[in-house]
């Protein structure tokens, strides 16, 4: 049952978009099934799906409180809006969203979604975050207590970033990532088709089991990456002292600029190092075991 909306009334605008501003609600399914619908600084009070199965939908300068506010929605803008941590779980199912200057301070945001665009949007309660999403484009987001973000999506486009959380993209696909602050350990685990340009990477264990991960001008730190790789290259790298034991197991290309600290059996390719603290070849080295390894000193 909807509860009775308190504050302004509706006003049809030119625009053919019917407006409800200034207000509050709550309960459950207030606006459920709603079209063509601007909320304009409107409060959405605990309760559960505020808008569910609606299209064509416009919130702007809102806060919501209630769980599950935008479920199986089609083509919806999301402005200068707030998501309290009771609004928990509030976009799955859904398509076609635009959100912009928005704060979610809700956890597992971002569900079975296709189609997402954010800009200027700050996630600092991002667990379980974006799963089996296809076709996300992120500019200037930053997120927070990100573990298991990004679980089985695909079709991502990333620029200006930055993030704190383990477990981060895994069994992901299709990616292009800019200008990236990445803290996560365990990064990248079985992702396809990677890149990552001009970028920071922090974490123990990044990349391993990927196929096709592609990573230009960026920093590397963290024990033991980037194992276990298929088809894996890196441009003009740079390596931080604890990422050790680097390569095991991996067909790699690399050109990396500073020294690294040691490499450990890697399985076939070429890597171009400035020096090399240790290179690590025993009897666990898999076949074909030709990569060839050179320095400049």
């Amino acid at each position: 049952m909807k509860n009775n909306i308190t504050g302004a009334g509706n006003l049809i605008l030119a625009n053919g978009l019917r407006t409800i501003a200034d207000t509050q609600t709550g309960g459950e399914r207030p606006f459920f099934a709603e079209h063509s619908l601007l909320l304009e600084n409107v409060t959405i009070h605990a309760g559960e799906s505020a808008l569910k199965r609606c299209r064509d939908i416009v919130a702007r300068n809102c806060r919501f409180e209630g769980k599950y506010p935008f479920w199986h929605v089609d083509r919806f803008v999301v402005d200068n809006c707030l998501f309290t941590p009771g609004a928990r779980a509030a976009l799955w199912y859904s398509r076609n969203l635009t959100m912009r200057d928005t704060r979610v301070d809700a956890p597992k945001m971002f569900r079975e979604m296709q189609n997402l665009v954010l800009s200027n949007v700050a996630i600092p309660d991002a667990q379980e975050t974006f799963w089996h999403c296809r076709g996300v484009s992120l500019e200037y987001v930053s997120v927070d207590n990100a573990d298991y973000l990004f679980m089985h999506s695909s079709d991502i486009v990333i620029d200006h970033y930055t993030q704190h959380g383990n477990y981060s993209f895994q069994y992901c696909s299709d990616v292009e990532i800019d200008n990236a602050d990445i803290h996560s350990k365990d990064a990248f685990w079985a992702t396809h088709n990677v890149t990552v340009r001009d970028s920071r990477l922090t974490g123990e264990y990044l990349g391993w089991h990927s196929e096709n991960l592609h990573l230009i001008r960026c920093h590397i730190s963290g024990t033991q990456p980037l194992c276990y790789c298929k088809g894996l290259v890196l441009e003009d790298c740079t390596f931080d002292a604890d990422a050790d034991l680097c390569f095991e197991e991996s067909e790699v290309t690399a050109t990396i600029n500073p020294p690294v600290t040691s490499i450990k059996n890697p399985t076939t390719g070429h890597i171009s190092a400035q020096s090399i603290g240790e290179i690590i070849i025993d009897k666990n080295l898999q076949l074909p075991g030709d990569c060839i390894i050179t320095t400049e000193k």
